[in-house]
């Protein structure tokens, strides 16, 4: 068993609200700067930059998890994350079949780049990835473990796009066994609200859409081996991992 210092929920400029310095090259040097040893890009509905993600990442000796910050149809934000690329655009492709069409107006919402390995703008992503998909919470779990992956609720405690906020309880019939909290001071006040959350690894990232956002190594993720594939393991088995 090793620890692994994470920051596991972060966004680059395909995000139309991630910075336009937040390329995947950038991400990945900052990433190795701060000392972080596991690091997944999870951009809104897409997974477009993680190949160039990647491949940054192995030249910084960071080791990457390729992921996705979906957003559902009830607009509950949901981390994503996956062993392999592979499956991760597999995913992509599924989910953009379901996202909900609306034009991206870049003077209002921001730039949606997609960067090639020599962290080159190559594409630009015309839909507006921020909109809601036509997938539903209750059945998100399931799906993403058909790709080998992981999924846990974003920011539980954020007022807004939130499980919490959203759906206004945890529903007991969920399957997640990882959540994240942004502010952990809200933790105890959260599980006595919440009892799910008793049974759950809680977990905190960044959620960056800037550079000097992306963690210090202030949190650590016990996995059985350096990969991203005992990195999804841990999150889907939460505290049975311990």
């Amino acid at each position: 068993m090793m620890n692994l210092a994470y920051d596991l929920h972060i966004h680059s400029c395909l995000s139309p609200c991630g910075d336009g310095d937040m390329t995947p090259a950038n991400i990945a040097g900052m990433a190795a700067l701060k000392g972080l040893d596991i690091v997944a890009l999870t951009d809104h509905n897409t997974c477009r930059n993680c190949p160039a993600f990647m491949a940054a990442a192995r030249e910084y000796g960071v080791l990457a998890v390729p992921g996705m910050e979906i957003n559902t149809s009830e607009e509950v934000h949901a981390v994503c994350l996956f062993p392999t690329l592979e499956k991760a655009l597999d995913f992509d492709t599924y989910v953009y079949d379901r996202l909900i069409k609306f034009p991206n107006k870049e003077e209002i919402f921001g730039k949606q780049q997609i960067y090639d390995a020599r962290d080159q703008v190559c594409a630009s992503e015309p839909n507006l990835l921020i909109n809601a998909t036509e997938i539903s919470f209750d059945s998100l779990w399931n799906l993403v473990r058909s790709y080998d992956g992981v999924m846990f609720p974003a920011h539980v405690d954020k007022t807004a796009n939130s499980l919490i906020a959203n759906l206004g309880f945890i529903p007991p019939d969920s399957c997640f066994k990882t959540a994240e909290v942004r502010d952990l001071k809200k933790l105890h006040q959260l599980k006595r609200d919440n009892p799910y959350l008793e049974q759950c690894r809680i977990i905190s990232n960044s959620d960056a859409h800037y550079l000097e956002h992306i963690s210090e190594r202030l949190w650590s993720l016990p996995v059985e081996e350096r990969s991203p594939e005992a990195a999804v393991d841990a999150l889907r088995r939460g505290l049975a991992g311990l």
